[in-house]
């Protein structure tokens, strides 16, 4: 799959070299006659967050950890939490019983207060409204498709599962499984692994919060859209470094197949 992209939004600079590379032109050498448009970059994975980008965000999280942080002692406030929407889960409760100078032994019961409580609340999650038929619309276009998100393995299955969406990815990395969470690319660099897409500038990075394009950037991704539908407004994603800002998951497929450059989302 190719999307075609102008010069104004090449990528981000640390992919680059990577395109040159694909497209065949070195990357110090000027445009060609045509020095508004460059030649199709090729798309092979798109990496998909789940929470608030595949399923509705009514606020589970945040009503599950903060409670778990009151019930021992701890107050955090919504705006403390919001800075971390995206990051892994048991990392937030370790920067929190941290800064209050807590005992660690604090941690695993938080989060295990955190998890039965989320679990709770999302056995009936429902999904992004056109979230499905993007993922299907997708695939149909020979893209691989991978989640990474800032829930664990068992929360992920669990919610995956309930949908009955698992067939749809080559992989969904948690972020217990990566040594650190986002910001860090991490979780990309293992769906890329797992797709066998050795090239960051043929993968596209899709998430709700601020931490999912810092990830993005951070990893070198070819594309990163940040979706206002679920934890962050669309002004705040814009703020970030990003190729496009929409919606929901839901307008991507027609973005692709229309092959506009991304800076078109930026209005």
């Amino acid at each position: 799959m190719t999307l075609t992209r102008r010069r104004s939004f090449l990528g981000f600079p640390a992919v680059l070299p990577a395109l040159a590379a694909l497209t065949g032109r070195a990357a110090a050498q000027p445009a060609a006659k045509d020095d508004d448009e460059d030649p199709p970059m090729t798309i092979k994975l798109v990496v998909l967050d789940i929470g608030g980008t595949l399923i509705a965000d009514h606020g589970e999280v945040p009503a599950a950890m903060l409670g778990a942080f009151s019930r021992h002692g701890i107050t955090v406030t919504p705006q403390e939490f919001s800075e971390w929407r995206g990051a892994s889960k048991r990392e937030m409760v370790r920067h929190f019983v941290s800064r209050e100078h807590k005992s660690e032994a604090l941690i695993e019961p938080i989060y295990a207060d955190f998890m039965a409580a989320a679990s709770k609340a999302y056995e009936k999650v429902q999904p992004i409204a056109g979230a499905e038929q993007a993922m299907k619309e997708l695939a149909a276009m020979k893209l691989l498709l991978a989640t990474t998100t800032g829930f664990d393995h068992v929360l992920t299955t669990a919610i995956l599962s309930h949908l009955g969406w698992q067939h749809y990815f080559v992989a969904s990395i948690s972020s217990d499984q990566v040594r650190e969470g986002r910001p860090a690319p991490y979780m990309l660099f293992h769906a890329m692994e797992a797709a066998g897409v050795y090239d960051p500038a043929q993968v596209i990075a899709v998430g709700d919060t601020p931490l999912d394009l810092q990830a993005a950037t951070n990893g070198g991704m070819g594309a990163a859209i940040g979706v206002y539908s679920g934890a962050a407004t669309e002004e705040r994603l814009r703020k970030e470094r990003n190729s496009g800002v929409l919606p929901s998951v839901a307008a991507l497929p027609d973005l692709i197949r229309r092959g506009l450059p991304l800076s078109h989302c930026r209005v």
